[in-house]
């Protein structure tokens, strides 16, 4: 409980509190990047690209030191021409920030306040939720029937105080995702007043035909946002740049509480020349798909249940809840032989670990400590 009441008179107070809510708000907790005892743990925890990054966009990062004094375009103007010509959007209709995270927190700020309620999945990315939180808004979390989103229960979700829907398709932490004819079932059957906004971070890992990540549905719909991130296929975790494309009115309101300089000159740079490189795309997803798949089979092979088939670059898989079997007791194993690897608690998954893909030697080791922990 937090220790600040809603009735509570703010400014009788003895000292300055938080408005209602906040305090109440789960902080995120990242990844672990470190192992007690361990000096190079491999982490596995982050789904950070394997092959780290395109030679072409570091050496774009690094070309920024000499910019190190100069404020960065507002705008990000080299990263909105490169990605309108890529993807042919409209430049005045994509929003920029602090990774796709800055833009979600931006979209629950421009339309929510006290009483309106936000829908994602019941497994959704925890970054939805708390900037939904922090708005005062009411966060409904729609059931996910064999850990997939279902359009029916988000439907049940939705009333009157509607104003948003985050849809991450593929799923963080699940990895699951729905076809794109069941995407605009869902955009058909809601009322033009609620923004879907879909977030497309794993999307270009998610290969079948019946994928589609909703960037032609939103060319002409007015309530839907499409966001995508460079951290996950692109390698550029560190540089914090993500990008949404909206209708022209939405993406006019979020400029207006987008804080100024929010992408670096670095990032910018980096990230125009990560989308240029296709050979590094090219070999990133190739990669992704060859061990994703190995390992889904090796670890099905040990008597683990994993959930999907994964369309992202990660796999999520159930253990056991007796004693000596479990996610946690398997997931502090892993730590003890380097291996750090993602427990899923504060996603109301304890009986689960998701699993990043990692080099062949990563994805080897883990198999085998995976053996170890279960024969013991």
């Amino acid at each position: 409980m937090s220790e600040q009441a809603p009735s509570l008179d703010r400014a009788a107070a003895a000292r300055p509190l938080p408005k209602p809510g906040i305090l109440d708000i789960h902080p995120y907790v990242p990844g672990k990047a470190k192992a007690e005892g361990i000096a190079e743990p491999v982490k596995l925890s982050a789904n950070e690209n394997a092959l780290g990054s395109s030679a072409k966009a570091q050496a774009a990062f690094a070309s920024a030191g000499q910019s190190l004094h100069i404020y960065p375009d507002p705008r990000a103007g080299i990263v909105r021409a490169a990605i309108a010509e890529r993807y042919r959007l409209e430049p005045e209709r994509l929003i920029f920030g602090c990774g796709s995270d800055e833009v979600f927190l931006l979209l629950n700020q421009t339309f929510l306040e006290p009483g309106d309620n936000m829908v994602q999945g019941e497994f959704g990315f925890a970054g939805f939720a708390i900037g939904a939180y922090a708005c005062q808004a009411e966060v409904r979390r729609a059931p996910e029937p064999g850990f997939r989103i279902d359009v029916d229960e988000l439907l049940k979700c939705v009333d009157d105080r509607t104003r948003l829907i985050f849809l991450a398709n593929p799923g963080n932490p699940t990895g699951t995702w729905i076809p794109f004819s069941e995407v605009r079932r869902l955009h058909d059957a809601l009322p033009p007043s609620v923004v879907l906004v879909l977030d497309g971070a794993y999307g270009e890992f998610a290969a079948d035909p019946g994928f589609d990540d909703g960037l032609d549905l939103a060319r002409t719909a007015s309530n839907v946002v499409v966001t995508h991130t460079f951290s996950k296929l692109h390698g550029l975790a560190a540089l914090r740049i993500g990008w949404g494309y909206a209708p022209a009115e939405i993406a006019e309101a979020v400029e207006r509480i987008r804080m100024p300089f929010n992408t670096s000159i670095a990032a910018q740079r980096a990230a125009v020349a990560a989308l240029g490189d296709e050979d590094f795309q090219r070999a990133s997803l190739e990669f992704v798909d060859t061990w994703r798949s190995w390992l889904a089979q090796q670890i099905g092979g040990l008597g683990l249940d994993v959930v999907g088939p994964s369309a992202a670059n990660f796999v999520l898989v159930a253990f056991p809840k007796a004693p000596g079997r479990t996610a946690a007791e398997a997931e502090a194993f892993l730590a003890s032989r380097g291996l750090l690897v993602r427990g899923l608690g504060m996603y109301g998954l304890p009986d689960h670990l998701r699993f990043t893909i990692g080099l062949e030697a990563h994805n080897r080791a883990l198999v085998d400590a995976l053996a170890d922990f279960l024969k013991r």
